[in-house]
């Protein structure tokens, strides 16, 4: 029998414009974003009070990126976090900008992007409590080349993000754009294949959603007043939600005809949220138990580059 937490629906199939989605996923982000703003989980008032809080996320995703930094071997902080100074960053997809704090207080020059207005507030009022200097723009990622103008030494976008997505191919160009040549790109997020399992019942593993992409003008779609975090989910006054799944291939190839290159591809057991309610708490992280830990990635990771300029010859 399937459980389904009160206030959401399972996903269905339904028909949608990319335009109607991603003003209906604004609009509920926007909704999202205040009770962010006032829950415990992000804890803002601890994070300005506290000028050495990184999250668990960006402390995982530069785990991973460390090896592939410019200058690695002089990048690692005294509190075993890499260091990002002298680097220009864009990070795609910063909600409130808690991330984007933490990647700006380990050095890098920062500019979040993001579709909800309400959130870019929020992330710039925080930017300013914590005394960090962090542009931000709004824009539908699918046109932050655009919107931002200038090109990064990094581009990072991490937890939540491409399945809000239709058109991966002109996500894969945004990126390309957005990088200077020679720069590094830096993606983690749910695992395709643990996407489409049932996510509704800690007793079973078995596929429920696609894996690949749907056709076209179809998407996922499900009512969403409740959130990932603790507090009052009134704010939430649209909660319809639009959803694409895009398999390894996809995200990979869309990097790939945009003319990056793959330098790493990593496949993980942890991720920072419950996406399964059989998963349990394993130091700063959530893990499926046995077996399915050992059957079932919960995370991909990759790092990309754009090939630097090749020096003219007289």
């Amino acid at each position: 029998m399937e459980v389904f937490p009160e206030g959401l629906e399972p996903m269905s199939r339904s028909r949608a414009t990319p335009e109607e989605a991603y003003a209906a996923n604004r609009d509920n982000w926007d909704g999202r974003a205040q009770v962010h703003a006032a829950s415990a989980t992000y804890d803002l008032d601890g994070l300005v009070s506290d000028p050495t809080r990184v999250s668990a996320v960006v402390r995982r995703d530069l785990e991973i990126l460390a090896p592939h930094l410019p200058d690695a071997d002089r990048r690692q902080g005294s509190d075993g976090i890499p260091r990002l100074d002298g680097l220009d960053l864009c990070h795609l997809q910063c909600h409130i900008g808690t991330d984007t704090l933490g990647l700006a207080r380990r050095g890098a020059r920062c500019t979040g992007v993001d579709l909800s207005p309400r959130s870019l507030r929020i992330a710039r009022d925080l930017a300013a409590r914590a005394g960090q200097e962090i542009r931000y723009v709004e824009a539908n990622v699918l046109d932050a080349a655009a919107a931002v103008g200038t090109q990064f030494d990094l581009v990072h976008t991490s937890i939540g993000t491409i399945c809000w997505l239709q058109d991966l191919a002109g996500w894969g160009r945004q990126v390309a754009g957005l990088l200077r040549p020679g720069g590094t790109f830096f993606f983690r997020d749910s695992h395709p294949m643990s996407n489409l399992m049932l996510d509704t019942d800690p007793s079973v593993m078995t596929p429920a959603y696609g894996y690949f992409p749907l056709p076209p003008g179809e998407v996922f779609t499900h009512d969403d007043g409740v959130t990932y975090t603790d507090g009052d989910t009134s704010p939430i006054t649209q909660p319809r939600n639009y959803e694409w799944s895009h398999p390894v291939s996809e995200t990979l190839m869309a990097l790939v005809d945009a003319g990056l290159q793959l330098v790493e591809v990593g496949e993980h057991q942890d991720l920072p949220w419950p996406q399964h309610p059989s998963m349990t708490v394993e130091g700063e992280a959530w893990v499926l138990p046995e077996p399915w830990r050992s059957q079932v990635p919960v995370a991909l990771s990759v790092v990309a580059r754009r090939p630097p300029l090749r020096p003219t010859t007289g």
